[in-house]
Parts: structure tokens; C-alpha cells; sequence
């Protein structure tokens, strides 16, 4: 098993929600995060100056067994990517064991 942490524009959430739905994705978590960037220049919109050295995100932690981890991976990629800078990354951790607490099951029958 594989954990999968990303943090993605927040604009792309319910699409990249949606890519990991057809790719048979269906449980995951997310935290509305903030971050830091390399971006060190402000923008302004409307005549108002704002920084962009801090970045709001959105951080989805994604549990799959290892056959789920190209194609999860690549739904993201995917679905995530504007081209410019800011559009996030992509962490893959191992797992080493996991347990539905209802029934007991462990490994990959605890995601299913």
C-alpha cells in the first residue's frame, strides 16, 4: 500500500475529485491548507496589491493499494496541471499496514 499526499490549486479539487472517481478512486482526505511558494513578486488585481509568497491549497491524502498508485498518480497529473507555477506536488509514502476498525480487515481488503 501507498500513501499518495498532493497539494493542488484549489480551483482543480472538484475535477481532480472527479478524475479519481473514474479512475476508481473513491475515498480520500482533504484539508484546506496554506502554504509558502517560491513565487517572491505580488499580483496586483483591481489597483489592490496582494502578496503571493503565501498560497492557499488544498492537501488530499490518498491511501491505495500499489496496483492504483500509476493510475492515481497520473489523474492527477492530469487533471491537475495549468502550466504555471503554483499547480503543486505529488508525495508518495509507503504503508505499512491498515485496519478497517468495523470489521477487523487489514491490507488491502481495509481500503475496499
Amino acid at each position: 500500500m501507498k500513501k499518495i499526499e498532493t497539494i493542488i490549486r484549489k480551483s482543480k479539487f472538484d475535477e481532480i475529485k472527479e478524475a479519481l472517481h473514474n479512475v476508481e478512486v473513491n475515498f480520500f482526505s482533504y484539508w484546506d491548507v496554506t502554504g509558502v511558494g517560491n513565487e517572491k513578486e505580488g499580483h496586483v488585481y483591481r489597483g489592490i496589491s496582494y502578496s503571493t509568497s503565501e498560497i492557499q491549497r488544498r492537501y488530499l491524502s490518498i491511501i491505495v493499494s500499489e496496483s492504483f498508485v500509476e493510475k492515481t498518480v497520473n489523474a492527477i497529473l492530469k487533471t491537475a496541471s495549468t502550466d504555471k507555477v503554483g499547480d503543486g506536488k505529488i508525495f508518495i509514502l509507503p504503508v505499512e499496514e491498515a485496519y478497517r476498525i468495523r470489521t477487523g480487515e487489514k491490507g488491502n481488503d481495509s481500503l475496499n
